[in-house]
This record gives C-alpha cells, structure tokens and sequence, in this order.
C-alpha cells in the first residue's frame, strides 16, 4: 500500500488509466511523463502548452461534480492549493486522492518520484536533470531577501516553503524565514524598513510586474521572477536554476 505526503494510505483498483490533477505543477509532470494519462485539469493549468483535457474548475475550488464527472482513478491535490474539504469530498465519493506537500527541492524530489511510481511510470530523465542541476552548493556570500506573493494586502513568503529553499539554493535567504507564519501578512512599512538587498517579485499567485509592486521598495533592488520556475515543482525544475540565477543576478549588481 501506497502512502502519500500527509501519510495517507492510496488504494487503487489496479493501475491508474484517469488521473485528474487539482495542481498546475503536478499537471505538467504527469503529461510530460506519462502521456495520455490525464482526462482531467484545472483551469490554471497552463503547462504543458497546448494540454487538451477538459478543465474542472480552479484549484482553490474545483468543481467536485465535474471530477467525478470524469471518472478518475485517482485524484492528485496538493496540501497547500487544494482544500481539505474538496479532498474529502471526493473522498467519500469513493475516489483516491494522492495529495503532495513537498517544501524543499529533496522533499520535492522524493514526492514526485513516489508519485510517478503510483502512476506506474519510472523516474523520468527530467527528474534527474532536476536533481542533478540543483546540487551544486550556492556560489558567493548569501542576501538577503524579501518575497512578496500578493499586495492588498502584503503577504510574504515565510517559514517552511517550498519557494524559501529553492531561493536558499541560490544563495538567498528569506527575510521572513524565521516566522512562525509559513505567509506572514506585515505591514508594507515593517517590509520596507528591514532593508533588504532584494526584493523577488514573482509573476504568481500575484501578477507583479514593473509597474506593480517594485514601486513600494524605493531604493531596494527588484528581481521579477516567474511563478513557474520559483513555486512549481515538476519539469520546470530542470530548468529553473539558470532562469533564476539569471535574474537574481542581474538585480543585484546594482548592490
């Protein structure tokens, strides 16, 4: 018997034919690695480009019916994206939900593997590229940085995240680190006052972009990174490094 992140036992029939998946990140890793095997996704899941596969609804609150509409083998969610209550739901219809809850690149790593062994595929070469393009230790003297992931209003990355370790990877550590808040919600003038030497703006679950958000850190470096290479977990981690590494770069020559 399987067991997912939370512990909780997956009993499956016999091996999965309909997936559907409640997490973008997750989306992507089942169709890149097992073709065919998804009959369902949210309405956010945009990678990979292209995926036909009728939509079921946000992540946040997908539509219960519509799932079970489509008949699903299995269910796979995320502890953090997914409501519990949605999980239950399904649930209690009878359909196993796997459910991941990585917060470092290792859980990460482990989670997705056990995950694509569920669904009867090996570790694909994407995972190893991942693995390997990640090991090397951060190069140069650590910053320090703050994360904002919405205004209006300020939330930021706090303790235990999956975005703080891979942020720590390069060599940048989180501000707010050490609260006891995984998204603490602190006043933009507390933000501003810490002076941090950078400030990472993704492009989700909030759109910031130039002209929203770097504006309230006068004086502070700005970095505006992609969602997709800084919280998502799956294909995109192959790549992810460089991109970031990238950007963070550039905004900080001007320390």
């Amino acid at each position: 018997m399987k067991r997912d992140d939370l512990g909780a036992e997956a009993a499956l029939a016999g091996p999965p034919r309909r997936v559907v998946s409640l997490v973008p990140s997750l989306t992507e890793a089942i169709a890149v690695s097992v073709p065919g095997l998804l009959v369902g996704a949210t309405d956010y899941c945009t990678h990979p480009p292209g995926l036909d596969v009728p939509r079921v609804g946000g992540s946040k609150y997908p539509s219960v019916e519509r799932v079970l509409s489509l008949v699903p083998d299995v269910v796979v969610a995320n502890a953090e994206e997914n409501r519990r209550e949605d999980v239950e739901a399904l649930r209690v219809a009878g359909v196993p939900v796997w459910v991941t809850y990585p917060r470092t690149l290792d859980e990460a790593f482990a989670s997705l593997e056990r995950m694509l062994a569920l669904l009867g595929a090996p570790a694909p070469r994407w995972l190893g590229e991942a693995r390997a393009a990640w090991a090397p230790p951060a190069a140069g003297p650590p910053r320090r940085a703050v994360v904002p992931v919405w205004r209006r209003p300020w939330v930021v990355l706090g303790g235990g995240t999956f975005a703080g370790d891979v942020l720590l990877r390069l060599g940048i550590v989180n501000e707010y680190a050490e609260s006891p808040d995984r998204y603490p919600r602190p006043p933009l003038a507390e933000i501003v006052a810490r002076r941090p030497d950078l400030v990472v703006l993704p492009d989700e679950p909030y759109a910031f972009t130039a002209e929203d958000g770097p504006e309230s850190f006068p004086g502070i470096p700005y970095a505006l990174v992609s969602g997709r290479h800084l919280t998502w977990y799956g294909p995109s981690l192959a790549e992810a490094r460089p991109v970031l590494s990238t950007v963070i770069k550039a905004s900080l020559k001007s320390l």
